[in-house]
């Protein structure tokens, strides 16, 4: 880790903890991908501003999920892995074992999916060596190890993707009663799958579980750094839901009705040609900009955060952690190995595709693994590991409770889609 903010105070007064912002931006810009953006222009698409109501709620319940992963550290000390730990093994392995196989599949998807944006913008080389460029430059970065160059990197990424994507939505704004109409909860038929996928997929998975070491290489130590923290996580998922009510608002307002069907990347790309069609070629720009920065952030976020739990993965089970040592740095070979295997093993997959069976692990894994995140949570923040004073109160265990039945129910519903295929 580094050592910036040696002898930094925990803020007062709101400003001043404001001024602190910065984990919860990264959180932010690495949870909110072309998957939130897809997904939400998708149901904006079929059912107009109905699901407003939703996007409110997937926000609020990953802000519980994300500020217990930042409780669990600043009151503790201890990181997630340590938690897990505490558990069984049977925690650790698990994440061992999925850390591996996502890792690969996510870093040729991240990278792909960066490239693709900018192959439409630049189409000057193939799409598979743009890849590689972003994969690259990712690399670069993160290996660096200067985390305040990360996060100001991510921070202008951010202020890029929020102006555009906003910026785009700003042209199609709804009447006050369309938009008011979506704050009263309502399931459409047929549309309930859509919308329990929608509440579960606001702001990312595993990158949440990243959050402590973000607070870490601020030097936020301590429960007197937990006020902080929540202001730092609320402004996370309230520009999380700011940006998945862009999409909505952009589905509803200029492809409802169209017929026009927008499933993947791919056809994010489409809109991007249709909005230069019918506003002209800055348009098209302005979009494709937004793809591309809310692609690469949550690649350049994966790549800084995701490295540092499978660092603590193997010192814990290597039972390389001393008391009062609990940090990972970003310099130990650990770190740098998993930024390496989510750099270049996932190259092979620009050429050859990816493979049905690892893509069917990866599906059945990925499904369980928000529950697993849920249910730790739930035992770990009630536990005698953490003073009585800031263990869950009742609303905090009653929205994990929701996350862990909702997430069940989607981790079966894809298990059961995975099997029938």
């Amino acid at each position: 880790m580094s050592n910036i903010n040696k002898n930094l105070i925990p803020p007062k007064t709101m400003g001043e903890k404001l001024k602190q912002v910065g984990p919860g931006l990264i959180v932010a810009a690495t949870g909110v991908g072309t998957a939130d953006l897809i997904t939400s222009i998708v149901i904006g698409t079929s059912f107009g501003m109905t699901f407003v109501w939703a996007i409110i709620v997937g926000s609020i319940l990953k802000y519980f999920l994300n500020e217990g992963v930042g409780r669990w550290y600043l009151a503790t000390g201890r990181t997630i892995l340590d938690g897990w730990h505490s558990l069984g093994k049977w925690a650790t392995g698990y994440f061992g074992v999925y850390s591996i196989i996502w890792g690969f599949v996510y870093g040729a998807a991240a990278a792909s999916t960066s490239g693709m944006a900018m192959h439409a913008m630049f189409p000057i080389m193939p799409l598979w060596a743009w890849a590689i460029i972003h994969s690259i430059g990712g690399f670069l970065l993160i290996w660096s190890g200067r985390y305040l160059l990360f996060e100001r990197v991510m921070t202008v990424l951010i202020g890029v993707m929020f102006i555009t994507i906003i910026g785009t939505a700003v042209l199609f704004l709804p009447s006050i009663g369309d938009f008011a109409g979506g704050f009263v909860p309502r399931i459409p038929d047929g549309s309930f799958m859509m919308m329990i996928g929608l509440i579960g997929g606001v702001g990312g998975t595993i990158t949440m579980a990243s959050y402590g070491y973000w607070l870490a290489e601020k030097n936020w130590k301590g429960k007197e750094w937990i006020p902080t923290m929540r202001i730092d996580a609320k402004v996370a998922y309230t520009l999380t839901a700011i940006f998945t009510l862009a999409g909505l608002v952009i589905g509803a307002e200029f492809l409802g009705g169209s017929g026009v069907s927008i499933r993947d990347d791919q056809g994010l790309l489409k809109l991007a040609d249709m909005l230069g069609e019918e506003f002209g070629t800055p348009m098209r720009w302005m979009f494709l900009v937004a793809f591309w920065s809310a692609a690469y952030t949550s690649l350049l976020g994966v790549w800084n955060g995701v490295p540092y739990l499978f660092a603590d993965f193997i010192k814990t089970v290597r039972k390389k952690k001393a008391p009062g040592k609990q940090i990972v740095s970003v310099t130990e070979p650990a770190y740098r190995f998993y930024l390496a295997w989510l750099t270049f093993p996932p190259m092979i997959l620009f050429y050859f595709g990816k493979p049905v069976e690892l893509i069917i692990i990866y599906g059945a894994l990925g499904s369980l693994f928000m529950p697993f995140l849920a249910i730790s949570l739930l035992l770990l923040l009630n536990s005698k590991s953490v003073a009585q004073e800031l263990r869950n109160k009742w609303v905090a265990n009653i929205v994990l409770v929701g996350c862990l039945i909702m997430f069940v129910y989607l981790g079966a519903d894809q298990l059961i889609n995975i099997l029938m295929k």
